[in-house]
C-alpha cells in the first residue's frame, strides 16, 4: 500500500489516503504501454488494465498486421513487377490465399515473447474485461476494485460505422476483424479513402481481390494535399483498384452473396465484402466517466496542455482525446503525460513538437510540418523546392522512380513542411522532423554528407537545389567570381 496526502479544499482540511497504487492505466496500446512501462521504470507502482490483448489496437488490428499484409502483398506482387520490366517473359503469380494464420504467428511472438518482457514491474490485469470508474480515485474490473492517486485513460478508438441506410443489416469487415477472415475474398468494397482504406485497397488487391475505394472526399489522403492524391490514385487504377471520389453513399443491401452499395448519383458497387474504413470515434461507453466526473462528448475526452482531465489527477492520453490518431503521436502523449505528473513546473506537450506520419502503400506516402495550403491560409512567405524521383540515378536504376520531396523553405533556409511521395519515405521523413523541430536551416542539410546511393539522399538534392537556386543571383555570383580572383 502506497501512503499519499490529498487535500480536500472544499474542508480545507488535509486527509490521508490510502491508494493501492500510484498510478493505474486504462489500455494497453501504444499511449497506455508508454504510461505503464515508463511510469514502474521510476519506481511507481502501477497497475494496468487491458480488456483485450497485450499491445491494443495497433499490436494486434492495427499497424503492426496491416504492414505484415502489405509486405506479403509485395511479395506477391514481385512477379508482376519483373514481367514488367522484360525479366521474367512469363511471370508466375503465387496463390496466397490465407495470410491471415502466418501474421497471427508473428503477432504472437511478438506479444508473448518480446513485449511482455517490458511490464516485469507492471501488475497486469489482461483480458479480464473493460475498467470502469466507481468513483474519482476508483476502478472496477472483473469483480476487483482499485485505487490509485493518478489514473491515466488511454482506451483507444474504434472504427466509426457511417450512416448509410441498411448498413446494420451488412455483416461488414473493419480493422478488428479484417486480419481474422479465413482468406482473401475475391472482391472488396472499400468505404473510405484514408490511410487504413488506401492500405488495405492496394494489400488486398495484390493478393488477388479486385477492389475499390468509395469516399466522400475530393482525392486520397485527404490529410495530405491533392498533388499526392492523385499521383496514388494514379498507380491504384494501374493495378486494377477502382477509385470513386467526391461520392456520397445511400444505401447498401445484400443481394445473393454479394453486397451492393448505392451511391447518390446511380453507381452501383457490388463485391463479396465490405470494409468499412472510414473514421474512428473514442472508446468510452465501458469507462463510465459519469461516475469520475470527467467531461467528455461522444467523440473524445477533454483535456488541458498536460493532457488532464476536467478531473486534474485523471489524464486522458492517446486517440481517446482526438487529437492526433497516430500510434507514434499516442507514445509521445502518454510519455509526456506522466512526465507532467512527475514535474509540476515543467509542461511537456506534443503541440511543442511536430509529428510526422506516414501511408505505407506503394509509393509510400510520409508529411511533417504544415502543407502547402496552411501556409498560404496563414500569409507565411514561402517557396517550394521539388526534386523529383524520377531524375535520380538509384531510384531509375532500382525501379521506384515514381515520386517527389516537397520542401517548403523561406530565403534563409527555415523549414516549414514536406511532403515525400515515394520509396522509403517513411524513413526519410524522419530527418525533415528533426529540422523544423529543432529549426536546422537547408545550409546544414547541404553540409551533411548522407550516404550514397541511398533515398535519402534526395533529401540533400534538396539543399542542393535550393542552394543553386540562390547561385542565380548576380550579386552572389559577382562575389564568388572577385573572391575565387583573389585568393
Amino acid at each position: 500500500m502506497a501512503d499519499r496526502k490529498h487535500l480536500d479544499y472544499s474542508g480545507a482540511v488535509e486527509i490521508l489516503m490510502k491508494y493501492d497504487f500510484d498510478l493505474i492505466c486504462i489500455g494497453l496500446g501504444p499511449a497506455g504501454m508508454a504510461v505503464s512501462i515508463m511510469g514502474s521504470e521510476m519506481g511507481l507502482h502501477v497497475c494496468t488494465i487491458e480488456k483485450d490483448r497485450i499491445g491494443g489496437e495497433c499490436m494486434n488490428i492495427g499497424c503492426i498486421p496491416s504492414k505484415s499484409l502489405l509486405r506479403i502483398s509485395k511479395y506477391r506482387h514481385a512477379p508482376l513487377k519483373l514481367k514488367e520490366m522484360g525479366l521474367l517473359d512469363d511471370a508466375v503469380i503465387p496463390d496466397i490465399r490465407s495470410p491471415f494464420p502466418r501474421i497471427a504467428e508473428y503477432l504472437h511472438y511478438i506479444s508473448s515473447r518480446k513485449t511482455m518482457k517490458m511490464f516485469e514491474k507492471v501488475n497486469l490485469i489482461l483480458g479480464e474485461g473493460p475498467a470502469s470508474f466507481v468513483d474519482p480515485h476508483t476502478v472496477t474490473v472483473s469483480g476487483k476494485t482499485l485505487t490509485a492517486q493518478r489514473i491515466f485513460i488511454a482506451s483507444g478508438t474504434e472504427p466509426q460505422v457511417p450512416r448509410i441506410d441498411g448498413i446494420g443489416d451488412i455483416d461488414f469487415l473493419t480493422n478488428q476483424n479484417v486480419f481474422s477472415q479465413e482468406e482473401i475474398p475475391r472482391s472488396m468494397t472499400i468505404i473510405g479513402g484514408g490511410a487504413i482504406g488506401c492500405e488495405m485497397a492496394q494489400a488486398f488487391s495484390r493478393l488477388g481481390c479486385k477492389c475499390a475505394i468509395v469516399h466522400m472526399d475530393d482525392y486520397l489522403l485527404p490529410h495530405g494535399n491533392r498533388k499526392a492524391g492523385d499521383l496514388l490514385e494514379g498507380v491504384f487504377r494501374e493495378e486494377g483498384i477502382e477509385v470513386y471520389n467526391s461520392r456520397r453513399l445511400v444505401s447498401v443491401q445484400k443481394e445473393g452473396n454479394e453486397i451492393c452499395l448505392y451511391t447518390d448519383d446511380g453507381i452501383r458497387l457490388k463485391a463479396e465484402k465490405l470494409l468499412l474504413a472510414a473514421g474512428r470515434k473514442a472508446a468510452l461507453e465501458d469507462l463510465k466517466l459519469e461516475n469520475a466526473g470527467v467531461a467528455h462528448d461522444q467523440y473524445s475526452i477533454r483535456v488541458d496542455g498536460k493532457y488532464r482531465t476536467s478531473v486534474k489527477h485523471i489524464y486522458a492520453v492517446g486517440d481517446c482525446n482526438n487529437q492526433v490518431l497516430l500510434s507514434h503521436a499516442a507514445m509521445h502523449q502518454g510519455m509526456f503525460a506522466l512526465m507532467n505528473a512527475v514535474s509540476p513546473f515543467a509542461l511537456f506537450s506534443y503541440r511543442n513538437h511536430v509529428i510526422p506520419w506516414t501511408v505505407f502503400t506503394e509509393p509510400q506516402v510520409s508529411y511533417v510540418g504544415m502543407r502547402e495550403g496552411e501556409l498560404r491560409k496563414k500569409g507565411i512567405k514561402y517557396q517550394k523546392v521539388t526534386v523529383k524521383y524520377e531524375d535520380y540515378g538509384a531510384a531509375i536504376a532500382e525501379n521506384v522512380s515514381t515520386g517527389y520531396v516537397d520542401v517548403y523553405t523561406n530565403y534563409f533556409g527555415r523549414v516549414y513542411g514536406v511532403g515525400i511521395v515515394g520509396e522509403g519515405s517513411g524513413e526519410m521523413i524522419n530527418e525533415w522532423a528533426l529540422v523544423i523541430q529543432k529549426n536546422i536551416s537547408l545550409l546544414s542539410i547541404l553540409f551533411l554528407a548522407h550516404s550514397f546511393p541511398t533515398m535519402g539522399f534526395l533529401s540533400k538534392r534538396v539543399a542542393e537545389t535550393w542552394m543553386m537556386e540562390k547561385m542565380k543571383s548576380p550579386f552572389l555570383r559577382t562575389m564568388c567570381r572577385f573572391f575565387y580572383r583573389k585568393m
